[in-house]
């Protein structure tokens, strides 16, 4: 767990910082012992998610034929990822959930809007049946293209067996410009992952805030628009007006999740079933 607070800090504060603050701009100093759980992660993530890779996985999880969860036994499920033995982390997975969904309700927005919020990050289940962290969190990507170089770290990626594919190394790869996100295959994680859990259930705008949050190459930095259609042009808005909820909702005082259950529970028996296939 301490790699995954590690990765989702240094993206929080150092890469994509709140607006009207400087992001560092020594955050590419490999040399800072702080930074190196970082810079590991993402050489792996880098190196490995190739589009076999992702194919593979696709093939192994989206089965979702792992485990039935009601939303909260997964909610609970996932708090198990918790190293209480870190003296550093002050907020469980729960009360990072709901600090972002009390936040979105705060400001008045739809129904669906604050569970998207508070179910967002219910796919980081698949570290608890044995995938490494950097199948799991981390900046989002396309694969089966060339890798963009607004990526996070991404000089690893020349240690990427699809960098020196004829074909994967191209900009177009294996796709037609403006084929649209939902024709070209991501690079494999808790984003890619709760989004075929969710699918059926919630609206299209809450579909592509769980499905994109993390592929900053696109809403943060405005790349891969060769790839977009008209339609995820319509929802960028939406994935945008997501994103300062899940980085910035952080507050000093958690809130108290027994007061706030029951509001909840009615919120989720209005749009998702009582057990959930993962």
């Amino acid at each position: 767990m301490k790699d995954i607070d590690a990765v989702e800090e240094f993206i929080e504060k150092q890469v994509y910082p709140e607006p009207g603050q400087k992001a560092k701009s020594d955050y590419r100093n490999y040399d800072n012992p702080g930074r190196e759980t970082v810079r590991d992660f993402y050489r792996e993530n880098h190196r490995h998610q190739t589009l076999e890779f992702v194919r593979a996985r696709r093939a192994e999880f989206l089965q979702l034929n792992r485990q039935k969860m009601s939303p909260f036994e997964a909610l609970d499920f996932l708090n198990t990822l918790v190293d209480d033995s870190d003296p550093d982390i002050e907020l469980d997975q729960l009360q990072h959930l709901l600090q972002c969904a009390e936040a979105i309700r705060a400001d008045g927005h739809e129904d669906w809007f604050v569970l998207t919020g508070l179910v967002h990050d219910l796919g980081k289940v698949l570290c608890l049946w044995g995938q490494p962290q950097w199948a799991v969190v981390g900046d989002t990507f396309p694969v089966g293209c060339r890798f963009n170089e607004r990526v996070v770290y991404s000089e690893f990626f020349s240690e990427n067996p699809d960098s020196h594919d004829p074909v994967l190394s191209t900009e177009p790869g294996i796709y037609e410009p403006g084929c649209g996100l939902r024709n070209i295959l991501m690079s494999w994680g808790h984003d890619e992952y709760l989004y075929h859990v969710m699918a059926p259930y919630l609206p299209e705008p809450a579909l592509y805030m769980i499905r994109y949050h993390s592929f900053y190459a696109w809403h943060r930095e405005e790349q891969y628009a060769w790839l977009c259609d008209d339609h995820d042009r319509a929802m960028l808005p939406w994935v945008r007006k997501f994103n300062p909820y899940d980085l910035y909702s952080k507050c000093p005082t958690p809130p108290d999740w027994k007061l706030l259950r029951p509001y909840y529970e009615d919120l989720i028996a209005k749009y998702l079933p009582a057990a959930l296939a993962f």
